[in-house]
């Protein structure tokens, strides 16, 4: 199964909640496992509460959102500056402080997540979770 969705929201605390729907209702369409929706539903809501807190005053915050079989895409963009960051980890921040914890939670809970190549004044997360699926009973 193939599906899909691209967004452009307002860069407001409402488009972490909306974009986590939208998510919600994509998956709802396939038999990934729960705990495989969840993780999402984190990585999702960490990626679009990042870029509404850092991106410029007045940006969009830019989703697509691809499920095709077992690979979910997830890209993530806003006008602003990519973070002074070589790569993603699971690392969490020290000292320890309110936050710095989502590009963590984002490398930990999925497959791949970079930040892509573009323009100067443009973000991009690029984020993949394999899909596994719910097992049927024998």
């Amino acid at each position: 199964m193939r599906v899909g969705m691209t967004l452009s929201l307002p860069r407001e605390p409402s488009t972490v909640a909306r974009a986590r729907h939208v998510l919600a209702t994509l998956l709802s369409l396939t038999d990934v496992a729960d705990d495989v929706r969840a993780n999402l539903a984190v990585v999702i809501s960490e990626a679009c509460s990042n870029a509404v807190i850092h991106a410029d005053p007045g940006s969009t915050v830019d989703i697509t959102i691809s499920i095709d079989d077992d690979v979910c895409l997830l890209e993530i963009g806003n006008r602003g500056g990519t973070p002074d960051v070589a790569k993603l980890t699971a690392d969490l921040p020290a000292p320890l402080t309110i936050g710095g914890r989502g590009l963590p939670l984002i490398a930990a809970l999925s497959d791949t997540a970079t930040f892509a190549d573009g323009p100067p004044d443009r973000v991009l997360l690029r984020i993949t979770k394999h899909l596994s699926k719910v097992r049927t009973a024998s």
